[in-house]
């Protein structure tokens, strides 16, 4: 039997998403289980999530999916590549996923396997490195490379998701991994651009959501009800600007050094960081005093959160020592019997773990009790709330 891997934010689940499993389930069988890494409260933007971790997942196995792990923070809010190599091992650690699926504009594996192989060869990361020596930013220094060596495929290069789909695939290749990949054509709805169809973007309806407008109509209607039943409780959405108070209060206790030991924070970053924190007045201040072409947005966000949340350039190893349960179906509980890694679906077992687990989960469980601070009740706001929350079942 084939078990489809799939990595998403679910952020929130809409309708491109439950496309996304239709077709996985097409190409690969229709009574495949679908097993999802996600994020957890933060994204890879650097931003919080719309609504919590537990909420999405219990939207995604509504909607089709079989298991719902979450992703540690680490491999959360870092750069893509780091992002996808997370996401790929806790798919492959499992031992039996058979596939991983993605969607991308691209819709065939091979040009995005070849521009993978391309990427990897030592002598274009030399070259890539010695572009953006020049002031180039990653990933245009990347696409220009490989337009030198593979001529328009490189193209596929602009687009986000045939992005992440190259990712994966290093990924792949990186661990050695038996998983093989599959893609389907991302057609319907750009990522996190405005479209005018049925199929909306996760970004556009995140800015309805802030807008207090209703986003139903572009979701499945069981996850519709998932996420109605968490607003009207005050759980969401949450915004950035409902954490920026929070977040600058714990920017402005950090000594520089603790900016200098954040992922990225070279050729003194870190320390721009830091003299921004003191001279501004919000995170968007911050992001823009010390934003350049050549350090976007998206990695200055990153490396703000991670040190709001205690993550340094050190913490945590090349992929995640563990997977932590978030939802499932009885089929899903079934294949998680045979799971090769470590699977947390008690927080009150972790203290009996690895030292490494343990230190991994409550850097987690830290980042949940600063999301919390941005829902609307202040009773949900409690903390030790990631201690408390099981699994959610189908």
């Amino acid at each position: 039997m084939n078990v489809v891997g799939v990595v998403g934010e679910f952020n929130p689940f809409h309708l491109g998403h439950l496309a996304h499993f239709a077709a996985s389930r097409d190409l690969l069988g229709h009574d495949a289980p679908i097993v999802c890494v996600m994020s957890g409260d933060f994204v890879q933007r650097g931003e919080a999530a719309c609504f919590d971790k537990h909420v999405r997942a219990a939207m995604a196995v509504r909607c089709g999916a079989d298991l719902v792990l979450e992703l540690p923070l680490p491999w959360c809010i870092a750069s893509a590549e780091r992002f996808s190599l997370g996401a790929v091992g806790l798919l492959d650690g499992l031992g039996f996923v058979t596939h991983l699926s993605f969607g991308s504009e691209a819709g065939q594996v091979e040009p995005l396997a070849a521009l993978a192989r391309a990427a990897a060869e030592p002598e274009n990361i030399a070259r890539v490195r010695d572009r953006m020596a020049g002031g180039t930013p990653f990933a245009a220094a990347r696409q220009a490379v490989l337009a030198e060596r593979l001529g328009p495929a490189a193209d596929l290069l602009a687009e986000p998701n045939n992005i992440l789909g190259v990712e994966y695939i290093k990924a792949l290749a990186a661990l050695d991994s038996a998983m093989a990949p599959v893609t389907t054509a991302r057609t319907q709805s750009a990522h996190d651009r405005p479209s005018d169809g049925a199929v909306r973007s996760a970004g556009q309806l995140r800015a309805m959501l802030a807008a207090g407008e209703s986003v139903a109509p572009y979701m499945p209607p069981a996850a519709a009800e998932v996420l109605a039943q968490a607003a009207a409780a005050g759980r969401g959405p949450v915004t950035a600007s409902a954490l920026d108070t929070a977040m600058m209060a714990r920017l402005r206790l950090l000594a520089r050094e603790e900016f200098c030991a954040l992922p990225d924070a070279t050729e003194g970053l870190g320390n721009r960081l830091w003299q921004a924190v003191r001279e501004e007045g919000t995170v968007p201040g911050v992001l823009e005093a010390v934003k350049t072409k050549r350090y976007p947005t998206s990695r200055l966000r990153r490396m703000a959160l991670c040190a709001a949340l205690g993550i340094r350039a050190d913490t945590g190893g090349k992929t995640p020592p563990y997977a932590r349960l978030l939802a499932s179906t009885a089929r899903g509980r079934a294949l998680l019997r045979g799971a090769k890694m470590p699977v947390v679906t008690k927080p009150a077992a972790v203290k009996d773990m690895d030292g490494e687990i343990q230190r991994i989960f409550e850097l987690n469980a830290s980042a949940r009790d600063f999301y919390v601070l941005g829902y609307a009740s202040p009773e949900a706001r409690r903390g030790g709330s990631d201690w408390r929350a099981n699994p959610a079942t189908v």
